[in-house]
């Protein structure tokens, strides 16, 4: 077991700020619609109860000031950094392992079947290149297909209609898209990629001493509950499933293809500078540095968070 901040004792840390008023909660933008997001709605639910404002957005949030920390996948870390070099990645809240859900009616069976198909996808986001990182396993190039830019709700429907061959998309949309073909449906698991859901903030926001302790704070409940998530995936699977309108089932059925690190993981760093070429592509400007691209990674608070837990 961990010994959790107490929501009272983060509260206290906000309130310490000559910024912030006395009690303000931390401001905490999330993914209201992924399952990556359980294990902060953990804490939202616990420990963390009265200490952290959830509020849905990703990093423009940030960058914005209306937020303190926020989720979203280190592609976005990518693209946003680029106006915007003081983004600083600083845990891996989860990570979910890519598929590609294709009509085997439209002569799909492997990766390699993609050539000439139209794939739909989140333009320049972490389900983007994970079509890149699958074609570049089939010895095939994204020139080599047509990508569609469509919203996730929409491409369940779009794939059963014809409309598109394949989809690439996070869940609950994903799995959403099996359904929707049934037996049409084929599932391409290639080259690895694990997209990490992280967590971010702006070094502008870590200059202020009580906002610090307050995110390094969080991280130390982060670590417990998804340990919790790991241990005891029963609740996890329930929350998640009300939060995001599904069932506890459908939650059971894609479970396996996430992780809940609470960490920052060994190879984050090798493939940020693996996407930068091909972000800095979409951007039509120069790829950065290796020095650049590890800048965006700010280990500090983690560590300071794992000296904090007690076993």
């Amino acid at each position: 077991l961990f010994a959790f901040a107490t929501a009272g004792a983060l509260a206290a840390v906000l309130s310490t700020s000559p910024n912030c008023a006395a009690a303000e909660r931390l401001r905490v933008g999330i993914n209201l619609t992924t399952i990556e997001t359980l294990p902060i709605y953990l804490a939202a639910e616990g420990p963390l109860r009265d200490a952290i404002a959830l509020t849905g957005g990703a990093i423009p949030l940030l960058t914005e000031g209306k937020v303190d920390t926020v989720t979203n996948a280190e592609t976005q870390a990518l693209l946003r950094s680029t106006a915007n070099p003081d983004i600083r990645v600083i845990l891996t809240v989860a990570e979910y392992s890519y598929r590609i859900i294709a009509r085997r009616s439209a002569g799909i069976a492997s990766a390699s079947d993609l050539r000439g198909k139209k794939i739909a996808t989140q333009l320049n986001s972490s389900a983007h290149f994970s079509i890149v990182k699958m074609l570049r396993g089939a010895g095939l190039s994204e020139a080599d297909v047509t990508v569609v830019g469509l919203m996730p709700p929409e491409m369940p429907a779009a794939l059963a209609r014809g409309d598109v061959d394949a989809v690439s998309i996070w869940e609950p949309a994903a799995e959403k898209s099996v359904a929707a073909l049934g037996a049409d449906a084929v599932i391409l698991q290639g080259a690895a990629y694990r997209e990490r859901f992280n967590l971010n903030t702006t070094t502008g926001v870590l200059q202020d001493p009580a906002k610090r302790k307050a995110i390094v704070d969080l991280l130390r409940v982060l670590i417990g509950t998804s340990q919790e998530a790991r241990a005891h995936p029963e609740r996890g699977k329930a929350l998640i499933a009300a939060k995001l309108g599904l069932t506890e089932p459908f939650v059971s059925t894609v479970w396996s293809l996430f992780s809940f690190p609470a960490s920052i993981p060994d190879d984050m760093l090798e493939s940020m500078i693996e996407q930068e070429p091909w972000m800095a592509l979409k951007q039509n400007r120069p790829a950065r540095s290796r020095e650049a691209i590890a800048a965006l990674i700010d280990a500090s608070l983690l560590r300071d968070a794992k000296a904090s837990v007690r076993p």
